[in-house]
């Protein structure tokens, strides 16, 4: 994860990918729609993510992820997925805490620390 790349803005790139998986495109009133914010609050995050090269955006258009964004995109996600599973398969946490909690969590482990946890769940489920 890049030193500039917020939670925030990876919540962003993994809501783009997963609407882009769903839906077939995404507009900024999707990603919105989605996150449950203004439309305004993510205009500026795409600003921040266009510049960084992790998405691309023509002026009132479709968003698409650049291979940089996809790539991260998928990493966060993977994070995400694999708290989750944890979370509900071996805990017992119910769905929508497991949810709201993976997506906390997703943003502080390490890639080395989901592997092993990708890999002790292979190893008990």
């Amino acid at each position: 994860m890049e030193k500039s790349m917020t939670p925030s803005l990876e919540d962003y790139l993994e809501t783009i990918l997963f609407l882009y998986q769903r839906n077939g495109n995404v507009r900024v009133t999707d990603v919105a729609l989605e996150m449950g914010i203004s439309k305004p609050s993510v205009n500026k995050a795409i600003n921040i993510l266009k510049s960084s090269e992790y998405v691309q955006h023509e002026h009132y258009g479709l968003l698409s992820l650049t291979e940089k964004g996809e790539e991260l995109a998928k990493e966060v996600a993977d994070r995400h997925f694999a708290i989750k599973r944890f979370l509900q398969e071996l805990l017992g946490v119910d769905e929508k805490r497991a949810e709201a909690e993976a997506c906390s969590m997703e943003h502080s482990m390490s890639h080395e620390t989901v592997m092993l946890l990708k890999a002790y769940l292979d190893k008990v489920l």
